[in-house]
């Protein structure tokens, strides 16, 4: 790609004025092979980023190489994010990508300081490290290289297949620290696929990511997030949707109900008024309370889709509750004198696993439509 002659000076008229406050941005570029993207590269300050969520550990951590995501899934809860820079969170949210070119180099920095005590960091919980624009920047192998060789354990979860790419240093980096991956994939219709996720690789090709990471060695979970009430929560759909999982050579399935936070509803109301205007009523009414489904509705989910991944031969995977992404196999461990990990002050239910901690029985919520609520 010849980008040095796509250029576009940061004081142009026809770019962004919030980005007049990054004081460390290189160029703004545009390339036709990233046909209505431009991405505007800086030298970051900071690569990793404590998130304290009140969990049972103190925090979490996580990096994010890029802000803003060519993927464009209308649902993103990380949309508002770009209004920091007086960007909006729909369309410049897909096509006004910010990438950190240092942010491996910065990263070792901070790793190196003597107050750093490796905890787990979370790839991929804001916006996707594997997204497009990492066939062209390449950084998550120096950020890989610099976690595991400064003994920090990670988890990755993305939607790009890019993924395969990195197997192998992932491969010969765990032989240093803990990895854990995941793939999401929450739609297994194509043509809605292609509507809500437009610049994402289509199921198939991430299903066959899962594989070649369970090939390497890997387990592999997949982010069934989120489940569309009247798009993507039928029986049939679900089914569909483990049966490929556990073909595929998933080890576990982690699912949700959409999440709507404000910054997000609108654009997304926005894309269901263009594409399925009969569902508007009944999602303005399920969502009129706040930004998460109903509980009713979300035991109701719970109640349908937990015997289909069992009966795959699936298990239940869990979602780190600082991050929002996989649970990382190193949370609760720490290094002893000899440098091995061992488990620390794990509280008894997070000893327990998730089947056996379900020991009273979700009560059965009763819709009149078996593959439909009719309650919202």
């Amino acid at each position: 790609m010849r980008w040095s002659t796509q250029e576009i000076r940061a004081d142009e008229a026809s770019t962004l004025p919030g980005l007049a406050r990054i004081n460390t941005i290189v160029r703004s570029v545009t390339t036709p092979e990233f046909a209505g993207v431009t991405f505007h590269e800086i030298l970051a300050k900071s690569a990793l980023n404590k998130v304290p969520r009140g969990s049972g550990m103190p925090f979490g951590w996580t990096i994010n190489p890029y802000r803003g995501c060519s993927h464009a899934c209308v649902y993103c809860f990380a949309r508002p994010t770009h209004t920091y820079l007086d960007l909006n969170a729909g369309t410049d949210f897909d096509s006004q990508v910010i990438v950190k070119l240092n942010v491996a180099e910065v990263l070792e920095r901070e790793l190196a300081k003597p107050t750093w005590q490796h905890h787990a960091v979370a790839l991929g919980t804001n916006t996707d490290p594997y997204q497009r624009a990492e066939g062209r920047y390449a950084l998550m192998p120096g950020i890989i290289t610099a976690l595991a060789s400064s003994g920090t354990p990670l988890s990755i979860l993305t939607k790009g297949t890019l993924l395969r790419r990195d197997l192998p240093l992932l491969a010969d980096a765990a032989e240093q620290v803990p990895i854990d991956i995941a793939m999401s994939i929450a739609i297994y219709d194509d043509e809605l696929q292609k509507s809500i996720e437009p610049g994402t690789p289509s199921a198939d090709a991430r299903l066959r990511t899962v594989t070649a990471a369970r090939d390497a060695g890997f387990d592999c979970s997949v982010f069934l997030m989120p489940v569309l009430p009247w798009l993507t929560d039928t029986t049939e759909h679900l089914d569909a949707a483990m049966r490929r999982i556990a073909a595929a050579g998933a080890t576990s399935v982690l699912y949700s109900a959409l999440y709507l936070k404000p910054g997000v509803k609108p654009w997304f109301m926005h894309w269901l008024e263009r594409t399925h205007p009969e569902l508007v009523p009944r999602y303005r009414e399920m969502y009129s309370a706040g930004s998460y489904a109903p509980k009713a509705y979300r035991q109701w989910l719970a109640n349908r889709i937990r015997p289909l991944i069992r009966a795959h031969g699936l298990d239940e995977g869990r979602e780190d509750p600082a991050t929002g992404g996989i649970r990382s196999s190193a949370l609760g461990m720490f290094r002893g004198p000899d440098g091995e990990r061992r488990p620390l002050g794990h509280t008894s239910e997070d000893r327990r696993t998730p089947a056996s901690r379900e020991t009273v029985p979700k009560p059965v919520v009763r819709f009149e439509v078996p593959d439909g609520p009719t309650l919202f």
